[in-house]
């Protein structure tokens, strides 16, 4: 049986890092789905507002990534509606897989091309959830309503990764919308079962996100200017906002003194799960995630989370595995850093076990691989 060639269009891929999780869903997407279809990925030859050009790869051509995986890598000038069209037209697929909503060159321009000709299915990424449209909601709203009036999305499939997003698809586009409901993939990992961990003293944090205000930042530090008990905080991420960045240091210096905050940079993807096990426990006070790579990603290195309330995960005091709150709540988030602070060694051991075998239930469910499947075979 000839494999199926999937053409996946996406603004930033690897070996960027900077865009977030969209990345870290096809790479693993990639790795797990390799062995039954062929991907070809049209991107961009920088990454997320970046002007450096990759090193290593060759612009405006086709590079082999692995043996089913290729990737064209448009520069700046190169791309324009006349050579994608020329793109789309010379190369072969069977399923054309858009990544997003809003971005012109990658998300609606395609769509446009092919939606008469190719099979297509569009990864909303949480883009029509209500929380997307606290930011340039005029805009997105415009832009809904023409693409309506076009019938951009008739015949389209759309890829949701939970019945959350899959019904606010359906509440922003139509009932009749076909949405296929397939979590996202984890990072291909191993599993170590002899899993032994000390909570280290002062109790140690880490958080890996875009700095930005949708990622809560500022709300985490300024929670943690009521904590009473010693702790460490390292941040990692992109900083896009100067301003923004500028309010969360100016946070970071009315401390109590018995809190520190570091902020240690850009780290690789592929480094995070060997950063991940540095710490003990994961925070990321977001508006809201889609899917949330990092969160998944410490629950399976063993390390607790400490999460919005905002999420696919949802009752994880109950599971053991950490706490789901209200961001905007500082004392209810202050609070939980405290029983964190506070946790003995041997509570603290048992939550990390308890994350590290919720995530390898999750990620090892046949059923996860098998919607994945389903979703370019159906």
């Amino acid at each position: 049986m000839q494999r199926k060639k999937i053409l996946i269009i996406i603004d930033w891929f690897l070996p960027g890092t900077k865009s977030g999780g969209p990345v870290r869903s096809y790479a693993n997407m990639i790795a797990h789905l390799g062995s039954y279809f062929d991907f070809y990925i049209i991107t961009r030859n920088t990454d997320y507002c970046s002007d450096e050009v990759y090193s290593g790869v060759k612009s405006n051509a086709w590079n082999r990534l692995n043996e089913h995986t290729f990737v064209y890598y448009f520069s700046n000038e190169q791309l324009n509606r006349t050579n994608l069209q020329k793109l789309l037209n010379e190369t072969d697929f069977d399923i054309a897989y858009i990544n997003g909503i809003y971005s012109w060159n990658f998300s609606i321009l395609p769509l446009w091309l092919l939606r008469k000709k190719k099979d297509v299915i569009v990864a909303a990424r949480g883009m029509l959830n209500p929380q997307a449209f606290s930011v340039k909601k005029t805009k997105k709203k415009v832009f809904i309503a023409i693409a309506k009036l076009l019938n951009l999305y008739k015949n389209v499939k759309f890829h949701a990764t939970n019945e959350d997003e899959a019904n606010h698809i359906k509440a922003i586009l139509g009932k009749q919308s076909k949405v296929h409901v397939a979590p996202n993939l984890p990072r291909v990992s191993e599993y170590n079962d002899g899993f032994e961990k000390t909570k280290s003293s002062p109790t140690s944090y880490v958080n890996i996100a875009r700095i930005s205000a949708e990622k809560g930042t500022l709300k985490m530090i300024n929670a943690l200017k009521l904590v009473v008990d010693p702790m460490v905080l390292d941040i990692y991420g992109p900083i896009y906002d100067g301003a923004y960045w500028e309010l969360c240091q100016k946070s970071i210096k009315q401390l109590p003194s018995h809190v520190k905050v570091n902020y240690r940079g850009i780290i690789p993807s592929e480094d995070v799960p060997k950063v991940l096990q540095n710490y003990d426990f994961f925070v990321l006070l977001s508006e809201g995630e889609n899917f949330g790579h990092a969160i998944l990603e410490a629950l399976m290195a063993g390390i607790p989370v400490i999460i919005s309330d905002k999420t696919p995960w949802k009752n994880l005091q109950s599971k053991g595995v950490g706490w789901d709150l209200n961001p905007n709540d500082l004392l209810e988030v202050a609070a939980v850093f405290s029983s964190a602070n506070t946790m003995s060694n041997t509570e603290y051991l048992t939550y990390a076990k308890e994350a590290l075998k919720f995530s390898k239930e999750f990620s090892e469910d046949p059923e996860l691989l098998m919607l994945n499947l389903q979703l370019f075979n159906s």
